[in-house]
């Protein structure tokens, strides 16, 4: 199969593009650089974000591919910045025009930031009320692209993630903060109380859940691309620093847990594992 994957030498992105490659498909990678994207793939250097290709057919021009999965997006990691804001629209007219030059097959990457506040397990009939930039754009988008597909013949899956580990070099949480200061020689890391219970997945896993729902035909709509499991970021990050034989300690309680934080939010994992069943029981 021909995959298009934008936003390929990103944190996500080139793990995604390893493992595309890894099950023998042809993959196209969308980016401004490669630094980060394995040899095999067909890297494009392309601004899928500038607007004055709104009129070119940029399904052909990105070599038709018969699955588009759509994970470029500027400052993932800083949920405030007014780029998120900016480039809504831009992103919704590149998707739009894609699948108005015959794009059939579309995966686009979500976040649990599109729930804002909630307390408990998160499944697609989850209600959304974002509370940052970055939340309310990506359900903005999501509900500008369902619309759009309604009355079209073309299978979309909305790949929600959740809280993202490994690769910490790269993913700027607070295990990157937790591993800049070890590796600076500090004995202790200011925390909050850590009770908070989260959706962790490690980036690769991630990256392999991305590929199973973008690939199959059977499950369109919104997929949670998660563990199913709440786990505290205080028992988080302690693992983190036991993996990884740091010499440093959480100092708890030394920030106040943020009002808008959930005491505990997790995804529906149900239609990945069933995703993930078929994918073992084909052989794929």
């Amino acid at each position: 199969m021909k995959i298009l994957v934008t936003g390929a030498n990103g944190y996500i992105g080139h793990h995604v593009v390893q493992r595309l490659i890894k099950l023998n498909h042809e993959v196209i990678a969308v980016d401004f650089n490669n630094s980060r994207i394995v040899s095999e793939a067909n890297f494009l250097n392309y601004d899928i974000l500038n607007t004055s290709f709104n009129d070119v057919d940029l399904y052909k021009k990105l070599k038709s591919p018969d699955h588009i999965i759509h994970l470029a997006w500027q400052d993932g990691f800083n949920h405030f910045s007014d780029a998120h804001m900016d480039n809504l629209m831009k992103h919704f007219h590149f998707i739009k025009n894609l699948i108005d030059h015959g794009c059939q097959s579309l995966s686009i990457m979500g976040t649990v930031h599109e729930i804002g506040f909630w307390e408990g397990r998160v499944d697609e009939n989850t209600p959304c009320n974002p509370l940052s930039y970055y939340g309310i754009a990506k359900n903005t988008l999501r509900q500008l692209v369902m619309l759009y597909i309604k009355n079209k013949a073309i299978s979309l899956k909305w790949l929600r993630a959740f809280y993202i580990t490994g690769d910490d070099k790269n993913n700027h949480s607070v295990f990157t903060k937790i591993l800049e200061k070890a590796q600076a020689g500090e004995k202790e890391f200011p925390f909050t109380n850590g009770t908070n219970q989260f959706d962790f997945i490690d980036v690769e896993t991630l990256a392999m859940q991305i590929c199973a729902a973008a690939i199959q035909t059977e499950i369109d709509g919104i997929i949670n691309v998660c563990s199913g499991k709440p786990q505290s970021i205080k028992d988080k990050a302690e693992e983190f620093i036991k993996e990884n034989a740091f010499n440093i300690n959480l100092k708890l309680g030394a920030f106040s847990t943020r009002p808008y934080d959930s005491s505990v939010i997790y995804g529906d994992n149900s239609k990945i594992l069933k995703i993930l069943k078929n994918e073992i029981s084909t052989g794929v």
